[in-house]
């Protein structure tokens, strides 16, 4: 199974995951949602994955401000995640259906150990 890093932003964290995985020698794929369109079926994926709320990035003020911070209709933030993917934290971290919102550096020995 592939790892896959979605990023937005070269934020602290996107940078400390890519250097997580390439110390350890564990192959990934880093995906920029500025040039990577989002599929249906993939967004849906992360946000089940790290949980809706997880992976929207609260922290940041556009998307305090849009609706998407205040909706629960899973089908509703899909399209806008579909619409803008800066609404997602950065990163996102995914392994099969297994997602990580951010960096975690437990959670993700766990699935470097898993891929190893």
């Amino acid at each position: 199974m592939s790892i896959q890093v979605y990023w937005h932003k070269r934020n602290f964290d996107t940078q400390k995951t890519e250097r997580f995985f390439k110390e350890r020698r564990v192959a990934f794929q880093s995906l920029d949602l500025g040039r990577h369109r989002l599929g249906r079926r993939e967004a849906e994926l992360l946000l089940r994955g790290a949980g809706i709320r997880s992976a929207l990035d609260l922290g940041d003020l556009k998307v305090r401000s849009h609706p998407v911070a205040y909706t629960q209709d899973l089908e509703t933030i899909v399209g806008y995640v579909l619409e803008n993917p800066r609404f997602l934290v950065s990163p996102l971290i995914r392994s099969g259906n297994t997602v990580i919102a951010g960096f975690d550096e437990d959670k993700l020995r766990a699935l470097a150990g898993a891929e190893g």
